[in-house]
């Protein structure tokens, strides 16, 4: 479990990914998708592929299950609902912009950014892993989110600037400065470009690991402002719960239990969210799907009792929310392990831990390649686990599948045991 992997590849619309249980594609909507064209979707999803419908750490919408045949209907079909989605390297930003409170509203930049990958043709040329952040929030951050490049948006001198970091979370990147708003996408682009000129499987992360942080540097030697030292505010909410948005309205972000389910539910929750007002519906990371334009704070309300009703989390103390599961065994050929069968078995168990519990089919980690408070991995020999690492590290254990769940809740009190006399 210790042998360096690399997860495998994105599959869009046009580029499915065979897995164990069909075809799986994947969306990115640009903003909202409006209530009657997500409806459309989910019944697509049952009328091509298995009505499996997921929405991923990243917010990007799956649809499991097509077939060699139905995949490209799909596609066609889902083409003509007129959802703004993009392609290629995913430019993440809040999915809130211009919605709520933000230092700066980075929508246009994201959108400038994409123009010039297109115009250059320079997604080709990067790894299909790359990805972009770009966080104007003051409120709504995205610091947990990994990026090989990503710009955050901070306060200075009655201003705004820009912090330019590398490969890696908003805690773990390599930092290259502040830059001009004005100056981000330039910025964005020179790092792209200099991952491009590496071949097509750099990574940041790689590149700092081999090179330093120099090369980095070096491509935007000149853009860096001087002498700027601004204080970085932590983002003070979450995108799951409710939301005042700047027009009155109100938005409410419910959770997916372990990231994925089933259309039928799916288009129960889409009416719900019709009923209360709602205009839109937005994939967000963290497997949140947002409702936007309710009402009122009581349509709001009355939409997250129904959301709750249809087992979809709208608590933030959800034990739920804490369990990171992959598709595993046997939507995932990789998969040793039936994931999502075990995910409600081991929730009661999170309570008891100081984090969270990935459950992961096979060693690639792909659905949460960090650190958690306990991982557990498949394997042809069982179910390897690991405390407080990640699936790559070594298991102080392994065990069958079937011992798992009192194993995991012998590990979770000694774990409470031993912190109550640290």
């Amino acid at each position: 479990m210790n042998a360096p992997l690399r997860r495998g590849v994105c599959p869009g619309l046009s580029a499915p990914l065979p897995t164990g249980d069909g075809l799986l594609v994947r969306m990115r909507p640009i903003g909202g998708v409006p209530p009657a064209a997500f409806d459309k979707l989910c019944a697509l999803a049952v009328t091509h592929g298995n009505g499996i419908v997921e929405v991923t750490a990243r917010g990007s919408i799956q649809v499991r299950g097509l077939s060699a045949l139905s995949a490209p209907r799909f596609a066609a079909e889902v083409a003509a609902l007129g959802i703004a989605a993009e392609d290629g390297i995913p430019i993440l930003i809040n999915p809130l912009a211009g919605l709520v409170e933000e230092i700066v509203d980075l929508a246009p930049d994201a959108a400038e950014l994409r123009r010039a990958l297109a115009h250059r043709a320079l997604a080709a040329r990067l790894s299909p892993k790359i990805s972009v952040v770009l966080d104007g929030s003051v409120t709504i951050g995205l610091d947990a989110l990994t990026a090989d490049v990503r710009l955050r948006a901070v306060r200075w001198q009655g201003g705004v600037v820009l912090q330019v970091s590398v490969g890696g979370d908003a805690a773990s990147a390599a930092r290259l400065g502040f830059v001009a708003v004005a100056d981000g996408v330039e910025a964005a682009l020179r790092l792209l470009e200099m991952l491009a000129n590496r071949g097509r499987r750099a990574r940041a992360r790689d590149m700092l690991a081999a090179e330093g942080v120099g090369s980095f540097h070096s491509a935007v030697a000149d853009l860096p402002l001087r002498n700027v030292t601004p204080q970085i505010e932590p983002p003070t909410a979450e995108l799951f719960g409710a939301h005042d948005l700047r027009d009155g309205s109100s938005a409410y972000g419910i959770g997916l239990a372990f990231g994925h389910t089933d259309a039928s539910s799916l288009r129960a929750l889409i009416e719900a969210a019709e009923r209360a007002g709602a205009g839109a519906l937005v994939p967000a990371p963290g497997r949140v799907l947002i409702a936007i334009g309710l009402s009122s704070s009581y349509a709001a309300s009355e939409f997250a009792a129904e959301a709750g009703r249809l087992g979809f989390i709208v608590r933030a103390n959800d034990p739920r929310r804490r369990v990171i599961a992959c598709a595993g065994a046997p939507f995932c050929t990789s998969g040793h392990i039936t994931t999502r069968a075990i995910a409600p078995l081991v929730a009661e168990a999170v309570t008891l831990l100081r984090g969270a519990i990935h459950l992961s089919g096979c060693a690639k980690g792909c659905a949460h390649p960090k650190k958690a408070a306990l991982t557990i991995v498949g394997s042809p020999a069982g179910c390897g686990l690991i405390g407080d690492g990640a699936t790559r590290d070594a298991p102080f254990a392994v065990i069958a599948t079937e011992e798992l769940p009192a194993a995991i809740m012998k590990y979770a009190r000694a774990q409470k045991r031993e912190a109550r006399h640290v």
